[in-house]
C-alpha cells in the first residue's frame, strides 16, 4: 500500500484549479451531465443546481474582519486539496467560500479531485467510516497534511445526522430542502470559523 504522502502527491499532480472546477460544473451543466460514474437523471439535475448555487454564492460571500486577519496570519505556502463532485450539494455551498479564503492570502492554493477518481485518498480521510465530501485537506509546502476539515459545518452535520436517525426518514430531496436553508441562513459563517478554528490549531502546534 502507498504511503499517505504519494497518495496525496499523485492527487495533487492530476488536480484542477477552482477556475478549472467552475468550467468543468459549467460544461457538465450544458452537457447534461454529472461526475462520476454514474450518470442518473438525479445526479444530472444537482449538478446543474449546484452549478448556478455555486455562481450566485460566489457573489454574496462576505468574510469578517476576523476571518481575513486570521488568514493573513499565514506566512507559509500552503495546499488546500479538496475532495469533491459535480451533484454534491455540500460541496457547492462550501467551495466558493474556501476559494474566497484562498484569495485573501495568495499562499493558499486551491487543488480539486473528484472523490470517485480518487478513492484511495478519499478512503485516507472517512468520516464517520463513509467517504463523505467535501473533505478539505490542509497541507504544507511539502505536502505534509497540517489537518482536515469536511463535509460540513457541524450544526449541518445535526441536522444530517438527525434525519438519519428518523424512524422513517424523509426522502433527501425533502431533507436536501431544509439543509439549503439552513445554509442560506448561515451565509458561510459557520464554514469560515470551523476552518479558522482548525489553522489557529495546528498553527499554534507548530509554535510550540
Amino acid at each position: 500500500m502507498k504511503p499517505i504522502k504519494a497518495i496525496i502527491d499523485d492527487a495533487i499532480s492530476q488536480s484542477m484549479s477552482y477556475q478549472e472546477y467552475v468550467d468543468l460544473m459549467s460544461s457538465l451543466t450544458e452537457l447534461g451531465k454529472a461526475t462520476g460514474p454514474n450518470q442518473t437523471e438525479s445526479l444530472v439535475n444537482y449538478t446543474k443546481l449546484n452549478n448556478q448555487r455555486m455562481k450566485r454564492l460566489a457573489k454574496t460571500i462576505v468574510p469578517d474582519e476576523s476571518t481575513k486577519s486570521a488568514l493573513a496570519n499565514i506566512s507559509n505556502p500552503q495546499t488546500w486539496l479538496i475532495i469533491t463532485e459535480s451533484w454534491c450539494g455540500d460541496a457547492a455551498q462550501v467551495l466558493p467560500i474556501l476559494q474566497n479564503m484562498a484569495e485573501i492570502n495568495n499562499h493558499i492554493d486551491i487543488r480539486l479531485v473528484l472523490r470517485d477518481e480518487n478513492l484511495t485518498l478519499m478512503d485516507e480521510f472517512l468520516f464517520s467510516g463513509g467517504r463523505s465530501i467535501p473533505k478539505l485537506i490542509v497541507l504544507d509546502e511539502n505536502h505534509e497534511i497540517l489537518g482536515s476539515w469536511g463535509p460540513r459545518p457541524q450544526e449541518a452535520q445535526m441536522l444530517f445526522d438527525n434525519w438519519k436517525k428518523e424512524e422513517n426518514p424523509r426522502p433527501y430531496t425533502e431533507f436536501s430542502v431544509e439543509l439549503q436553508k439552513w445554509y442560506l441562513k448561515d451565509k458561510g459563517q459557520s464554514t469560515f470559523g470551523e476552518v479558522i478554528e482548525m489553522i489557529e490549531q495546528f498553527s499554534e502546534k507548530v509554535m510550540k
